[in-house]
Parts: structure tokens; C-alpha cells; sequence
């Protein structure tokens, strides 16, 4: 290595752990990803700490838990006091970029407070999470809040597609069997091709403005966060990825009739919702879930095509490669919808972590059944670089010692994940005010419990029940398992780092000094 390890942190939004060959899927075909795992590590068991966007991306990019770092919400704003990847790298000499999707809603009162033009080069750093913005998109453009400056739509139209939002009324529509155009919102048109080109399609040109910055990054060390917006909804895939699978290929939905008759009052909540009365449905599922993984081979081509880019420009060897979610997709499992809630479906992410050093070798191509929490990304990340120590600040831990096969390391015993329902129509059906619509969830690898405010708790054999169809929370056998489990979640909230001003070390070096530093009080 002649210079410091780049990093390439790559997120597709809204991919479950399970829709991957190399984690078991038996129909879908991810050669691409595959090859990372068999280079790097699979950790099968990783958890994001909050199973919807913006929170859990919030949660990756600061290193803490969402009750931590307070952006519990979809576009609540994170707090212009909260460090970020960049803030940790940059020192470091490192150029931290962004292309694609953060979800990250900046914090206009505290920037307005401090006096911060969000024009200035600092004010764009906390505007853009602290990266600095390549090329951000969300990927969300309804045609009422299309951002005129959106690189893609401009793209798009210099390729000769115009209206006002071609993102929508292109790459995320298709034709009818009269040429109408069919909005890809509804569903039902997953099943036919996008109106782009592939070529043009959101994935591919991401992975071509991925190849961009690292062109323009050759001469300096770079963090690159590559965050792609597939296979998140529109369900809409370009040809030929969108008639790639059929409904031969899904796999059956993790439900039972029993979950349906008596379900859990939270759970029932959110079954009414409108998106987990469609995939309760099988013609919902048939119609979807192939496109869904169309949109991941399409995805996995073009990390292919990447990692061929890297390989010809020699940067393979110079740099570490993660792949994650930020999190699942029920797709109908569990009489369910979106994510949010705590199965597997919806929390449980991919992570594979390719690091090219010789100090790796002893794991590469291995799986770890070790529990890995979203937030160990970040402070991996500064210990690779040979950053500083914030263990006041971050509440994640580094894989490197797994990475690097040191086994007789203690590692954590339980994974942690909440999620702030607020401002979802659950919340209203079950007669709670917004502060109250919170769940929190804690495994430890072979039992999952789920805490809910003002309603009884959820329990898992995930060792006999993988698929979280039986809840035992009220089997008197089980109670001893509940205790435990409830406890080890009253000491995580015991643990959140909230003295973030002053380090440990600092602390630690002050600690007994006050008659040395003059302040005699307690004499006689």
C-alpha cells in the first residue's frame, strides 16, 4: 500500500439479508456480491438499530443508537452537534463523499441558531451529514417536490427524456398496452419494464458516478459512501431485469393463520396498514418480489462492473469494501408490509466487510455468527485509518479484531434495535400520543424480545423458530428467558454514551487532582 486504504462503503436500501445467494437464497443470482463475501467476511447475524431509513442511516453515520443521537424519526433533523463519519476521517486526511441516498434532513434551527449560512463550505458539511455531497439523491421525487437541481432528472433530460419529473414519469413508470403512461406508485405495474434505457436506469448511473469520484479522489485517500436507492420502492426494474424472476422463484411467505387470528396489538396495528393489506395478498406478492429481485441482480451487475473498475485502476488491494442495508423488507412475511417492526425480515441486514491487508487472510471467505450492530461501521472505519479513540462517544465497536480472526476478544453478548412509530397510522389506531409509540429490541442470538410502551413484550426461540412465527412471551417456561432479556435492555439504556464533550482518557487523567489544582476544599 502506498498510501492510506481507501474505503468504499456501499449501502442498498430496503435489501433484506436473506435476498442473497451467499445468505441462502436458493433462486436468486448475485454472483457479484457473492465473490465479496467469498473475499471478505459474511457476518449473517448484523442488526440495524432502527428498521426504517432515516434513523438507521442516522445510527451508521454517527456511530449511536437513534436514542442517542435523537433522529428517531423519518426527517427529523439530526442534531448539528452530532459527529459524523466525515468528521472522524477528514482528520485523518481523508476526502469522505457521498453518492446516492442519505435521508438525512439537516438541523435548520441549530444552523440558524449558531449563525450558519448553509451556503458556506462548513454549512454544507452538517446540511449533507458531513459528507461532502458528490452527488446526493434520496430517490423519493414526487412530481410536487421535484428539486430542479436533481443531477439525475437533468441527466435524463440531456438523454431526451423530458416532462417536468422524469425521474417518475421514466425511470420510475412504465407503458400500458396503449402507451399510457403507468405510474410505478401503484404495484401493479411492477411487472413491466421501466420507461429508461438500463443504461440510464438510477442504479447505473449511480455506479458511473461512483466511477466519477474516484477518478477525480485518485490523488488522496477517500471514503466514498456509495448508497444506492434499489431495490427500495417504486418497485420498477428496468428491461431485462424486470421479467428476470417469476412467481416460480419466490419463496413461500413466513406467515401463519395463527399470527393472523391473534396478533399482537402493536403488530395488528400495523397490518391495517395499506401496504401490508396489498402484500398480504398473493397476486401482490407474485407481482412484486420478482421485480424486487430483478432490481438486486441488476444491483449486484453493476457492483460487478465495479469492482472491475477498481481492479483495472490497481485500488482492489488499497481498499476496504462493505456491503449493508440499512434495512429489510417484510414483502407480506408475517401478514406485513415496509419494515419498522423487529422480525428478521425487517431488522436483520447484510454485512459483508472485504479488508484486503494479509492480516485478514485468516478469515477471508468465512461466515461469523458473532452479533454485529450497524453502528460497528464507524468506529471499524477510524481504526483502520489509525484514528483516535472516542469510546465517549461511539457506541458501536470495530470488527477488525473479528476480521482480523483474534478470537479470544470478548465481544458483545446482545444486538439492539428501537424504532419510534410515531408518525405512523399505527400510532392513531392504538390510541397513543407521539411520545409514547416506541419499541425497542434486544437478541441475543438464540432468543429475540421485543419491549413495546404500554403493551405486552414479544419473545422468539430463534434457534427453533427461525422465522419468528410462535411469540412465547406468555409461556410461564419462558418467563426466566424474558427477565433476562428485559434486564440486559435496562442496562443498554443504562450505557448510552451521553458525555460526549469530554473524552475517558481526559476524565481519567482528572480524576483526584482537585488539591493539586488548588481546590482545598475538605481540609481541617
Amino acid at each position: 500500500m502506498n498510501r492510506k486504504p481507501n474505503i468504499l462503503f456501499i449501502m442498498a436500501d430496503q435489501l433484506r439479508a436473506d435476498y442473497l445467494g451467499c445468505n441462502g437464497h436458493p433462486n436468486i443470482r448475485t454472483p457479484n456480491i457473492d465473490a465479496l463475501a467469498a473475499r471478505g467476511v459474511n457476518f449473517n447475524r448484523a442488526y440495524c438499530q432502527a428498521p426504517i431509513c432515516g434513523p438507521s442511516r442516522m445510527s451508521f453515520y454517527t456511530g449511536r443508537y437513534a436514542s442517542s443521537h435523537g433522529a428517531s424519526l423519518n426527517n427529523a433533523p439530526l442534531r448539528i452537534d452530532e459527529r459524523t463519519l466525515g468528521d472522524y476521517l477528514r482528520p485523518e486526511g481523508y476526502r469522505v463523499a457521498l453518492v446516492g441516498k442519505t435521508h438525512m434532513k439537516r438541523d435548520d434551527e441549530g444552523m440558524q441558531r449558531l449563525g450558519i449560512d448553509p451556503g458556506s463550505s462548513l454549512g454544507v458539511l452538517v446540511s449533507e451529514c458531513g459528507f461532502e455531497p458528490y452527488e446526493r439523491d434520496d430517490g423519493l421525487h414526487p412530481d410536487q417536490s421535484v428539486d430542479p437541481d436533481l443531477k439525475y432528472n437533468q441527466y435524463l433530460r440531456s438523454k431526451g427524456y423530458g416532462g417536468h419529473n422524469p425521474w417518475h414519469d421514466y425511470a420510475n413508470s412504465v407503458e400500458g398496452d396503449n402507451g399510457e403512461v403507468l405510474s410505478g406508485w401503484q404495484m401493479r405495474h411492477a411487472d413491466r419494464p421501466a420507461r429508461v434505457k438500463e443504461v440510464d436506469s438510477e442504479t447505473a448511473y449511480t455506479t458511473r458516478r461512483a466511477m466519477d469520484f474516484i477518478k477525480e479522489a485518485a490523488n488522496s485517500p477517500w471514503c466514498l459512501h456509495l448508497s444506492y436507492i434499489k431495490p427500495h420502492w417504486p418497485y420498477i426494474a428496468p428491461a431485462p431485469y424486470h421479467d428476470m424472476y417469476g412467481k416460480n422463484d419466490i419463496l413461500p411467505a413466513a406467515r401463519s393463520e395463527a399470527e393472523l387470528r391473534d396478533p399482537h396489538p402493536v403488530t395488528a396495528a400495523f397490518m391495517q396498514h395499506a401496504e401490508s393489506r396489498e402484500f398480504s395478498r398473493d397476486e401482490v406478492r407474485e407481482r412484486v418480489i420478482p421485480t424486487y429481485m430483478g432490481l438486486i441482480t441488476q444491483l449486484d451487475d453493476h457492483l460487478g462492473q465495479l469492482m472491475a473498475f477498481l481492479g483495472e485502476r490497481g485500488e482492489l488491494d488499497n481498499t476496504l469494501i462493505v456491503l449493508t442495508s440499512d434495512h429489510g423488507d417484510y414483502l407480506g412475511d408475517h401478514w406485513l408490509g415496509e419494515k419498522e417492526l423487529f422480525h428478521d425480515a425487517s431488522v436483520r441486514i447484510p454485512m459483508i466487510i472485504v479488508d484486503p491487508r494479509p492480516a485478514a487472510d485468516v478469515t477471508r471467505g468465512s461466515r461469523s455468527s458473532r452479533l454485529v450492530e450497524g453502528i460497528d461501521l464507524l468506529p471499524t472505519f477510524v481504526d483502520y485509518v489509525g484514528g483516535g479513540k472516542f469510546d465517549h462517544i461511539l457506541e458501536g465497536r470495530s470488527l477488525l479484531p473479528l476480521i482480523e480472526g483474534r478470537d479470544e476478544i470478548q465481544w458483545r453478548t446482545h444486538a439492539f434495535s428501537e424504532n419510534d412509530y410515531a408518525r405512523r397510522g399505527a400510532r392513531q389506531t392504538l390510541g397513543l400520543p407521539p411520545d409514547q409509540a416506541k419499541a425497542y429490541m434486544v437478541t441475543d442470538g438464540h432468543w429475540k424480545y421485543v419491549h413495546y410502551e404500554h403493551f405486552q413484550p414479544q419473545l422468539f426461540d430463534l434457534a427453533k423458530d427461525p422465522f419468528e412465527l410462535e411469540d412465547r412471551a406468555s409461556d410461564p417456561d419462558c418467563a426466566a428467558v424474558c427477565q433476562e432479556l428485559e434486564s440486559a435492555l435496562f442496562r443498554w439504556f443504562r450505557e448510552r454514551r451521553m458525555r460526549v464533550t469530554v473524552s475517558n482518557t481526559r476524565v481519567a487523567k482528572s480524576t483526584g487532582m482537585s488539591h493539586k489544582r488548588g481546590y482545598l476544599f475538605g481540609l481541617w
